[in-house]
Formats: C-alpha cells, sequence, structure tokens
C-alpha cells in the first residue's frame, strides 16, 4: 500500500496520542483504525493493523512502569489466569454470538464506569495508599477478571475501562500500578490476536510500524505523567476519556 508523506507522518501522530490514552486510560484505537480504514484499508484488515500499533505501545509503557518500580507482579500469575481464561471463551464466542451486542455492551459498561467515577470514584480509583488484594483472598475479582478477559477476547475495543475496573476496583490498585497492570494483559491478549492475525495474512507492515513508533513514544511519556501526576488528575482524566468513549461507542 503506497502512503504519502503527510499521511505517514499523521499515522505517527495519531498513534503518539493513541499511546497516551491507552496507557493512562482506553480508548485510542477510535483515532487510529478509522484513519487506516480511511487510508483504504477493509475493516479487518485495520483492526489487524492497529494490533501492531497496540503491542508496541504496551511494551513500551510496560518498560516505563517498571522503570519507575510501578508494575506489581507479585500476583500476576493470579490476574492473567481468569483474565486469558475468559479471553479464550471470549474469542471463541465471537464466532457466534450476533455482533449487534457489541455496541450496547461496550456502551452500557462506560456509562456505568462513568456513574460510578462520577458519584464515588473510589470505587474505581482508589487511593496510592489503600493496600491492594490478591486475586486468591477477592473472589469477585475472578468475575471481573474473567469479563473483563472474555470482552478483550470477544471485542477488544475499549477493553482498557474494563480492565481498570476489574483491576482497580475489585483488586483496588491504584491507577498507576492499575494502568501498568491493564498494559500486561493488552499486551498477553495483543500477542495471541498478532499471532492469529499473521496467520491470516491481515497486517499492513508499513502503516502498523508507523502507529508503533508513535505509540511507542506517547506510552513513554504518559508513564512519566503518570508518576508525576496528582491521583486527582489521573481520576478527572480517566473520566473525560470514559465519556469521550461512549460518545464514539454511541456514533459508531
Amino acid at each position: 500500500m503506497d502512503i504519502s508523506l503527510g499521511f505517514g507522518v499523521l499515522l505517527v501522530v495519531l498513534g503518539f496520542l493513541a499511546g497516551i490514552i491507552n496507557t493512562l486510560a482506553g480508548g485510542g484505537s477510535n483515532l487510529t483504525i478509522p484513519a487506516l480504514i480511511v487510508l483504504g484499508m477493509p475493516a479487518e484488515v485495520a483492526n489487524a493493523t492497529n494490533r501492531v500499533g497496540v503491542l508496541m505501545q504496551s511494551v513500551s509503557g510496560i518498560a516505563g512502569f517498571r522503570h519507575h518500580d510501578r508494575l506489581e507482579t507479585s500476583d500476576l500469575v493470579g490476574i492473567l489466569i481468569p483474565m486469558l481464561g475468559g479471553g479464550l471463551v471470549g474469542a471463541s464466542a465471537a464466532a457466534w454470538l450476533p455482533s449487534d451486542i457489541i455496541k450496547p455492551l461496550l456502551l452500557g459498561t462506560m456509562l456505568l464506569m462513568a456513574f460510578i467515577m462520577l458519584i464515588k470514584p473510589s470505587v474505581i480509583a482508589p487511593d496510592p495508599d489503600v493496600p491492594f488484594r490478591k486475586v486468591k483472598d477477592t473472589p469477585v475479582s475472578w468475575i471481573g477478571l474473567t469479563v473483563a478477559g472474555f470482552y478483550g477476547g470477544f471485542v477488544q475495543a475499549g477493553v482498557g475501562f474494563v480492565l481498570i475496573a476489574a483491576l482497580c476496583g475489585t483488586l483496588r490498585y491504584d491507577l498507576v500500578r492499575g494502568n501498568a497492570l491493564k498494559l500486561v494483559c493488552t499486551l498477553a491478549f495483543t500477542s495471541v490476536s498478532l499471532v492469529i492475525f499473521i496467520w491470516q495474512d491481515l497486517i499492513l507492515w508499513l502503516p502498523g510500524l508507523l502507529l508503533a513508533l508513535g505509540s511507542m513514544v506517547g506510552a513513554w511519556l504518559a508513564v512519566k505523567f503518570a508518576i508525576k501526576a496528582s491521583p486527582q488528575v489521573l481520576k478527572w482524566f480517566l473520566f473525560i476519556m470514559t465519556l469521550v468513549g461512549c460518545v464514539f461507542a454511541y456514533l459508531t
């Protein structure tokens, strides 16, 4: 696929913005996938190509959080088991469940999250001094993580919001550590998806790598912002991006 210099720069810029949004909240693909479709890609190719940027921004963000000692790995296996189990079921369900349930599922999830954050933000975004919980000691977290995994396997779009609700809402991670773990979960989802997309030859590598270039820089800078920003700023950013995600889910 031929890409003009201007469109190439646009992909890098959109990747940069998506890297910031996805690292601090979610919904960055609302910018990048439409741009790839405008470039002339079928929707399934745009979705597959977009995952290259998602993968690389996850790697960059994880490296940044680890560098600042904000990646909590003591319960990582416990988090990934129900999440990946739900993901496998969700990916399988995507083959036979009607696609028209995706929009109300996404919109309802984000509206509920925005409502809770407006009324009682500490439910989804606990303060940094609140101790986090282990999965084995928190039965409800199995439900939350399995649902997040199912949702990610089924639709992917907006999964960052669902993961934050599961990680911060049930396991009580603060937003910085919750976002770090969210990126690990996203990396796990995306790695499996990319293998399938590569096998199906759905990825166009040049636009994917241009998105990845911008996404990696955006994610790295977003980590620096997250480390320095106050919890209140992070909560408001998450709330605003949740509302923006609701608008996109309604309009698309």
